[in-house]
């Protein structure tokens, strides 16, 4: 019985974890250049004047709500600038940058 809730348990994380259809990174990147986030964000989210984005990154929920109704500096896109669909596959795209290398693993800075 106890591996049977397991199951099912490890099945809803994996189902709430994945996305109703499949979010395309490539398109996520093209947008993320061609709006100019990178100019505050960094090409692969990395942050600058802009908030840090990936590595971890943020979930798509709170990526939409901050492009609709930004605070501080960034201006807010409107659905007919940026569709959901797009901020989604930005979304997907801040999943795909690899993490940094650890400093330890720097040879020039060691």
């Amino acid at each position: 019985m106890k591996r049977i809730v397991m199951s099912a348990f490890a099945g809803a994380v994996l189902l709430a974890s994945a996305p109703a259809f499949a979010d395309d990174a490539a398109h996520g990147k093209a947008v993320f250049v061609e709006k100019g986030c990178y100019a505050c964000h960094g090409y692969e989210g990395q942050g600058g004047v802009g908030l840090k984005l990936a590595n971890p990154p943020l979930p798509a929920v709170v990526i939409a709500t901050y492009i609709r109704n930004p605070t501080g500096e960034m201006p807010p896109f409107t659905s007919k600038e940026i569709s959901d669909a797009d901020i989604r596959d930005i979304a997907a795209y801040l999943v795909t940058v690899p993490k940094p290398p650890k400093l330890a693993d720097i040879p020039l800075l060691n």
